[in-house]
This record gives C-alpha cells, sequence and structure tokens, in this order.
C-alpha cells in the first residue's frame, strides 16, 4: 500500500507545473547565473519580469532560456503582477508559483527545498527564511534586518502567524495566489502575501535558504529614499489590512 501511495504521489509531482517568476530591474549581470543554476529538471518555465530596465538584461534573459514578459510601470510589485497576469491563461489550481530575486542574492538551488511543502500538501504559503538559514556577512544591512525583525512582530502581534523573514524567495499555489488578490505595486508586495495569507487562515510556513551579497548595487536598501520608502510601504501595508 506505502509503495502505491508512493508511486502516486511521484505521478501527481510530474503532473503539477511549476513556473519561476523573477522581476528584473537592470540585472544583466546577474540574470544568466540566476537563470543558470535554477534546477531546470523540475521547472516548467522561467518568466523574467523585465521592469522597464535600461540595460540588457531581457536580452541575455531570452538567451539564457527564460521567457521574458516586460512591465513597463516601474515598482517590484507591477513586474511581480505581470508574471502572475501572464500565467493566468496557462496555469492550473495545483500548479506552484515560485518567486525569486534576479540579483543573485538567492540560491536558486535551494528551490527543491522551498517547493516540497506544497507539493506534499503540508502549506499554502513557503517563504525562504534568510534568518533561518546562513546568510553571508554584509549581504543584509542593519535597516533591512530591522525592517524584517519589526515588520514580522507586527504581523504576529495581530494576525497570530509567526514568520522570520520576508524573503523574496517564495513559493505558493496557484489557486492559493489568486485567492490573496494581490495589488501592491512597489515595496509592499511581500508583505501584503504574508498578511493577506495570514488572514485567509491559509498555512504559512518558513524554510531556512541561504542568502549572499547581490551582484550590483540595491535599488531600494541601496539607497536613503529606498530604505525610507520600502519601511514606510510595509507598515503601512501590515496596519491597511487589517
Amino acid at each position: 500500500m506505502k509503495a502505491i501511495k508512493n508511486l502516486y504521489c511521484n505521478y501527481y509531482m510530474l503532473k503539477q507545473n511549476i513556473y519561476v517568476i523573477i522581476p528584473a530591474y537592470n540585472e544583466a549581470q546577474s540574470i544568466p547565473k540566476v537563470i543558470a543554476q535554477i534546477p531546470k529538471n523540475i521547472i516548467t518555465e522561467i518568466i523574467v519580469c523585465n521592469n522597464n530596465s535600461t540595460d540588457n538584461t531581457a536580452e541575455v534573459a531570452n538567451n539564457a532560456g527564460a521567457t521574458v514578459v516586460f512591465a513597463p510601470e516601474q515598482g517590484y510589485g507591477n513586474a511581480c503582477l505581470k508574471g502572475i497576469s501572464y500565467l493566468k491563461n496557462i496555469a492550473n489550481d495545483d500548479d506552484i508559483v515560485v518567486f525569486m530575486d534576479a540579483d543573485f542574492s538567492d540560491y536558486p538551488e535551494d528551490l527543491p527545498k522551498i517547493i516540497l511543502p506544497l507539493q506534499n500538501n503540508t502549506a499554502n504559503l513557503v517563504i525562504g527564511s534568510r534568518s533561518l538559514g546562513v546568510r553571508e556577512r554584509g549581504a543584509m544591512t542593519i535597516p533591512q534586518i530591522f525592517g524584517n525583525w519589526l515588520a514580522t512582530h507586527l504581523i504576529y502581534l495581530f494576525y497570530k502567524v509567526k514568520f522570520t523573514d520576508l524573503g523574496p524567495f517564495r513559493a505558493i499555489k496557484w489557486l492559493d495566489l489568486t485567492s490573496l488578490n494581490m495589488q501592491d505595486k512597489t515595496y509592499g508586495w511581500t508583505v501584503e502575501m504574508q498578511v493577506k495569507a495570514a488572514k485567509q487562515k491559509m498555512i504559512c510556513i518558513e524554510v531556512p535558504v541561504n542568502y549572499r551579497k547581490r551582484i550590483g548595487a540595491s535599488k531600494i536598501s541601496g539607497t536613503v529614499k529606498g530604505v525610507f520608502m520600502a519601511g514606510y510601504k510595509i507598515i503601512f501595508t501590515i496596519f491597511k489590512n487589517i
């Protein structure tokens, strides 16, 4: 009986499509490295959402084997929403959507453990936690670390769901993703997903992921304006959804 159950689970996992959405703004140096290290044997399609880049991000992503969609309106959330829009006519309810950054700070080889709880039907949303994994010295700034701490504590205070990170490396089933009705177009994207999942009583778990210094300068933590705007938007999003 156990052998039959395992055979069925393996067949089901083979039938399940896995899509990777990568928002990208001027990441021509890093995006081919990210795409190259994504385990292709388990992935259906890689979608790079070119967010009004002024370099050749789109060209190098296409040459590396990704599908490139264009999100001309600036904003991390805008890029993610464009990826979701692309999947609307092809994704099935049980398909898995993975989000990761284009700057090579995530380790794409961690992807199998990000999606495993979804394949086993033990979670609705999986967050790759940089706080629980091994983080290279200097990979996150002090404002990022403090912002994560504050935001996750506020989420627990108001929604009683414990997170340790707002990490961009995450996975969710298509049906659950569409039920969240994601709206944020800029810095509040990740926290909006976690807050809405908590409000809907989804099973949210974290798995440890490793994290390294990004290639190139950060568009958010690399500027005072970016840090301020991201912090404001994260806090605003938490209170907005109460």
